[in-house]
Order: C-alpha cells, then structure tokens, then sequence
C-alpha cells in the first residue's frame, strides 16, 4: 500500500505501546538515556522523503492520555520529531480531559482515502500483520480519519505544553 499510494497517507495510532514492533534496539538505547544514535530511522525518512517531495501527505494522529507511557515519551521525543524531517505531519488527539471520539477504532493506514488497512497487534504491541480492506469499507475509516483530525492538535503544539 505504502508503495502505490498517489495523494496521501493518513495513519491513526491508538496503542500507549510499540515496543515490540520496531526500533527494539533504539527504544533500549532511549530507555538507557543514552543520546539517539544519528542514523537513527534514517530508512523511514528516505522512504518519507522520496513521497513527500513529490507533494504526496503523510500524516497521522495519535490518541493518547497522559501521563505518557516511556515508550509514548520515546515515540514521540525520538521518532515523530526524527520523521517530521522526512516531511511527515503529526496530530495528538489527547484524551486526558475528555472522552475518546473514537474508542474501539483499531490502528489503520488509509491510503488516499480509498483503501484502508487494518493493523493488528498483541498485547504487548507487536506486530501480527495487516488487513487490506475493500474499498467499500473506506467511507467507514475516512469517517475515522476526519473525526480523529477534527478533535486532534498539531503535534508541536501539544509538544510544547506537554512533552517531557
């Protein structure tokens, strides 16, 4: 999907945890409060870079509560201000204070607003695979994806008054 995607990509995060999905070596390096090695999500980046200079959106929202989770503090202070380098935007839905518009709405990548694809996790968030959807369903998650944008904030904002 992430290949042949046109105009956009939009991802929604509902998970406080990923560590079990990628970047296992950065977060311990995180969690040991050693500096972010410099090459870090360099791929992603590129991978970012190569759609975003050809004026393709890459954005996404992450609901969450405070007070963050370590790898929450972790995914947004290394990696969304590591990917915003690589042209993606980032949104908070932070529920803190308020009820969750969108709870029981599973992760998902909707490409183009036409083809969304469901993202499966453990538990303990790892990654157990992805499913692609019928375009009959996007209507569905382009109702989610405008909902979670509606009630959301610029990550920087947020970042400010919040991070850690």
């Amino acid at each position: 999907m992430f290949d042949t995607f046109e105009r956009e990509a939009f991802r929604l995060e509902t998970l406080d945890d990923y560590s079990k999905s990628g970047s296992v070596n950065a977060y311990k390096t995180f969690l040991a409060g050693e500096p972010q090695p410099t090459d870090y999500n360099d791929a992603w980046v590129s991978e970012l870079r190569s759609h975003t200079s050809k004026g393709k959106r890459v954005y996404r929202v992450h609901i969450l509560s405070r007070p963050l989770s370590p790898y929450l503090r972790f995914e947004l202070g290394w990696g969304y201000q590591k990917n915003a380098t690589g042209g993606e935007e980032f949104f908070i839905l932070d529920t803190t204070d308020q009820p969750n518009p969108l709870e029981g709405v599973p992760d998902f990548w909707l490409m183009d607003a036409l083809t969304p694809g469901v993202l499966n996790y453990s538990e303990d968030g790892a990654f157990r695979g992805a499913d692609v959807l019928p375009p009959g369903r996007a209507e569905e998650f382009r109702m989610y994806r405008d909902t979670a944008m509606a009630h959301a904030e610029p990550f920087l904002e947020w970042w400010a008054k919040y991070g850690e």
